[in-house]
Protein backbone atom coordinates (compact mmCIF):
# COMPACT_ATOMS: atom_id res chain seq x y z
CA UNK A 1 0.00 0.00 0.00
CA UNK A 2 1.20 3.47 -0.82
CA UNK A 3 2.41 5.36 2.31
CA UNK A 4 0.74 8.52 1.05
CA UNK A 5 -2.66 6.78 1.05
CA UNK A 6 -2.88 6.63 4.84
CA UNK A 7 -1.46 10.15 5.15
CA UNK A 8 -4.09 11.39 2.72
CA UNK A 9 -6.87 9.81 4.79
CA UNK A 10 -5.54 11.44 7.96
CA UNK A 11 -5.36 14.85 6.27
CA UNK A 12 -8.93 14.50 5.00
CA UNK A 13 -10.17 13.64 8.50
CA UNK A 14 -8.27 16.57 10.02
CA UNK A 15 -9.75 18.86 7.36
CA UNK A 16 -13.28 17.66 8.10
CA UNK A 17 -12.76 18.20 11.84
CA UNK A 18 -11.48 21.74 11.24
CA UNK A 19 -14.43 22.47 8.92
CA UNK A 20 -16.89 21.14 11.52
CA UNK A 21 -15.29 23.36 14.18
CA UNK A 22 -15.65 26.34 11.85
CA UNK A 23 -19.33 25.61 11.30
CA UNK A 24 -19.84 25.34 15.05
CA UNK A 25 -18.12 28.68 15.60
CA UNK A 26 -20.49 30.31 13.11
CA UNK A 27 -23.63 28.66 14.52
CA UNK A 28 -22.81 28.94 18.26
CA UNK A 29 -23.69 32.65 18.73
CA UNK A 30 -27.19 31.92 17.40
CA UNK A 31 -27.88 29.40 20.18
CA UNK A 32 -28.82 31.62 23.15
CA UNK A 33 -28.76 28.92 25.85
CA UNK A 34 -25.33 27.55 24.93
CA UNK A 35 -22.87 28.53 27.65
CA UNK A 36 -25.53 29.86 29.99
CA UNK A 37 -26.86 26.64 31.48
CA UNK A 38 -27.40 25.99 35.18
CA UNK A 39 -24.19 24.56 36.56
CA UNK A 40 -21.86 26.72 34.46
CA UNK A 41 -19.36 28.42 36.77
CA UNK A 42 -19.15 32.21 36.59
CA UNK A 43 -17.08 34.23 39.07
CA UNK A 44 -17.11 38.01 38.68
CA UNK A 45 -14.99 40.38 40.77
CA UNK A 46 -13.84 43.96 40.20
CA UNK A 47 -10.98 43.37 37.75
CA UNK A 48 -11.44 39.65 37.22
CA UNK A 49 -13.92 37.37 35.53
CA UNK A 50 -13.67 33.57 35.44
CA UNK A 51 -16.04 31.53 33.32
CA UNK A 52 -16.07 27.75 33.04
CA UNK A 53 -19.05 26.21 31.23
CA UNK A 54 -18.90 22.76 32.88
CA UNK A 55 -22.53 21.80 32.16
CA UNK A 56 -22.24 22.93 28.55
CA UNK A 57 -19.04 20.89 28.14
CA UNK A 58 -20.72 17.77 29.55
CA UNK A 59 -23.73 18.13 27.22
CA UNK A 60 -21.53 18.69 24.17
CA UNK A 61 -19.41 15.67 25.17
CA UNK A 62 -22.52 13.47 25.40
CA UNK A 63 -23.77 14.66 22.00
CA UNK A 64 -20.40 14.09 20.33
CA UNK A 65 -20.12 10.63 21.93
CA UNK A 66 -23.56 9.66 20.67
CA UNK A 67 -22.79 10.93 17.16
CA UNK A 68 -19.50 9.03 17.04
CA UNK A 69 -21.26 5.89 18.30
CA UNK A 70 -23.90 6.18 15.59
CA UNK A 71 -21.37 6.81 12.80
CA UNK A 72 -19.18 3.93 13.96
CA UNK A 73 -22.02 1.42 13.55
Amino acid sequence: MNPFYSLGKVLIIIGLVIAAMGVLMVITPRVPWLGKLPGDIIIKKENFQFYFPITTCIIISIIVTLLLYLFKR
